[in-house]
C-alpha cells in the first residue's frame, strides 16, 4: 500500500512523497497505547514513525522546556503544555514523522473503523 500512494504521489510532485500507512487496528492502537493519555489531547501529539524509534531516540532531542516526552512501538508521543505552535522542541528521530493531535487521532482511528465495517 506505500509504494503505491508514494509512486503516484512523487510523479505529481516531481519528488520523492514520504507516506505513513496505519490500518483500523494499529491507529486504535496509537490511542490506546497513548502514555499520556490523561492530558488534554489538544495539547498532546503523536508523531508517525515509518519504523520504531531507537531506545535512545529521545537523548537528542533540544530544546525541551516543559514538554513531556514518550517513546511508543512506532511513534513519538509529545505533550506541549503551552501548545505546539510555540514550542520550540526539536526531536531529531522524528524528522521524516508525521504528527497529529490525540484528538485527530481519535476522530481518524474512529473514521477507520467504520470504514471497516463498511468493507465486511
Amino acid at each position: 500500500m506505500k509504494a503505491a500512494l508514494e509512486a503516484p504521489l512523487a510523479r505529481s510532485a516531481g519528488k520523492p512523497v514520504g507516506v505513513l500507512v496505519r490500518t483500523a487496528a494499529e491507529m486504535a492502537a496509537v490511542l490506546a497505547g497513548n502514555p499520556l493519555r490523561e492530558l488534554p489531547g489538544n495539547r498532546t501529539a503523536v508523531f508517525f514513525l515509518d519504523r520504531p524509534p531507537a531506545a535512545d531516540a529521545l537523548r537528542s532531542v533540544t530544546n525541551q522546556t516543559s514538554e513531556q516526552l514518550r517513546l511508543g512501538k512506532r511513534e513519538i508521543y509529545v505533550y506541549y503544555p503551552d501548545g505546539q505552535g510555540v514550542s520550540k522542541l526539536r526531536i531529531p528521530a522524528a524528522k521524516e514523522a508525521t504528527a497529529r493531535n490525540m484528538n485527530t487521532v481519535a476522530k481518524l482511528a474512529e473514521m477507520a473503523a467504520e470504514l471497516e465495517k463498511q468493507q465486511e
